[in-house]
């Protein structure tokens, strides 16, 4: 009898392929995002094409895959998919409005109306000292709460962080 310290999904790798319903504006315009950041902060380069990387975190937050399945699909590991996933994040996040400049502008226009509506985003549980931090008694699972401000067409003005 042999005994390997290797994993038995190492063994047989088995990858699926889905259907992620995205615009090619959207890829488009995440890539760009991301090659604009990386000239910014003068990186050389990567491996992986920056159209590639944005499908991928865009799998991840559409679908919620985890991220070493996501890893081992594209041969990366779970902390670069990880690394992705958040510089993304920061780089949609730093594009938002500001709540006082989004209603600024609303008065600007002549809107008198606005709606505010919050919901719970369901995400998976959370392991370790995090665990409580985003369960809400309310709905008796784990999310993340955003609150969303719209105009009396119901278009979407601003959304708050998680």
């Amino acid at each position: 009898m042999t005994k390997t310290n290797q994993r038995a999904e190492d063994t047989c790798p088995l990858v699926y392929q889905c259907r992620l319903p995205l615009s090619t504006s959207t890829v488009n315009h995440l890539a760009g995002l991301l090659r604009r950041h990386l000239k910014a902060i003068g990186s050389r380069w990567r491996i992986t094409p920056p159209g590639k990387i944005a499908v991928i975190v865009l799998a991840v937050l559409r679908h919620d895959q985890r991220l070493a399945d996501m890893a081992g699909g594209n041969n990366v590991s779970e902390s670069t998919v990880r690394r992705w996933r958040d510089e993304l994040i920061t780089l949609l996040a730093a594009r938002a409005p500001r709540l006082d400049r989004a209603l600024k502008k609303i008065a600007e226009r002549g809107g008198e109306v606005v709606l505010i509506d919050g919901t719970l985003i369901p995400i998976q549980r959370r392991t370790g000292r995090a665990n409580r931090r985003n369960y809400s008694g309310k709905h008796h699972h784990h999310g993340l709460h955003f609150l969303a401000l719209t105009d009396e067409n119901g278009r979407l003005i601003w959304i708050s962080a998680a």
